[in-house]
């Protein structure tokens, strides 16, 4: 068989495949859909500095006639924020941060001086209890056999010690006295309760004085064992 296959196949009302269109191929400057394309001078305008074809510059965009634009300037540098003048201020803003400042030194003087007052207060305090523990050393009359409660009061509460009927006697008469010494009640000599005043007034207790009336101490008398307004 001389005839080739595709011949046959014609020949038997075949039909051959139609061919694919071919697209022509895209010129460089031009599009895929046969237009051309436009350069950046004709999408955005002609650039600056180029003229018309009538001679005449073209304008910046931004400085078109009737838009509103302001002609370009060359930059200047802006001086940095340290080295701008500040406004000068005015003479009543002045008083005032004076005033001010005198304030806060003189309000600054009085707390450092108040609290130079207060540790020397307590410097003194200390010094005087040490001068009076001293001073008591072996001199205490308390008797551990006393069985009389004296009541006074002291520190804003009714305190007591205990004494014998001698003691109680001599204690109203004002020849005895009570000191405070660490939490403990010392009963001593009114000559020696004198000598620990001048030192260190608040250790005094209890100094009765012997012209004052009898009602100004209600618990000189021995019947009141247990007062009533007692705060143990």
């Amino acid at each position: 068989m001389t005839d080739s296959l595709r011949d046959q196949l014609l020949g038997l009302g075949f039909k051959p495949a139609p061919k694919p269109e071919r697209k022509p191929e895209a010129r460089p400057g031009q599009r895929s859909d046969s237009r051309p394309e436009r350069s950046p001078e004709h999408r955005n305008g002609p650039r600056p500095g180029t003229r018309h074809a009538d001679g005449k510059p073209s304008a910046r965009p931004g400085n078109r006639p009737g838009q509103g634009g302001k002609p370009e300037t060359p930059d200047v540098a802006r001086p940095p924020r340290a080295a701008r003048p500040r406004p000068a201020r005015s003479r009543e803003e002045m008083d005032l941060a004076k005033a001010y400042a005198i304030r806060a030194q003189k309000e600054k003087e009085e707390r450092i001086e108040a609290e130079r007052l207060k540790q020397e207060e307590a410097r003194l305090r200390r010094e005087a209890r040490t001068k009076v523990d001293e001073l008591l050393k072996d001199k205490s009359l308390n008797d551990p056999a006393g069985d009389i409660a004296r009541h006074f009061p002291y520190g804003g509460k009714i305190k007591r010690i205990h004494v014998n009927a001698d003691q109680l006697k001599a204690l109203n008469a004002g020849e005895l006295g009570v000191l405070q010494q660490g939490g403990r009640y010392l009963l001593v000599t009114a000559a020696l309760l004198a000598k620990a005043e001048a030192l260190f007034p608040a250790c005094v207790a209890l100094k009765v004085d012997p012209d004052a009336p009898a009602a100004d101490d209600p618990y000189a008398d021995p019947q009141y064992q247990v007062p009533d307004d007692l705060v143990w």
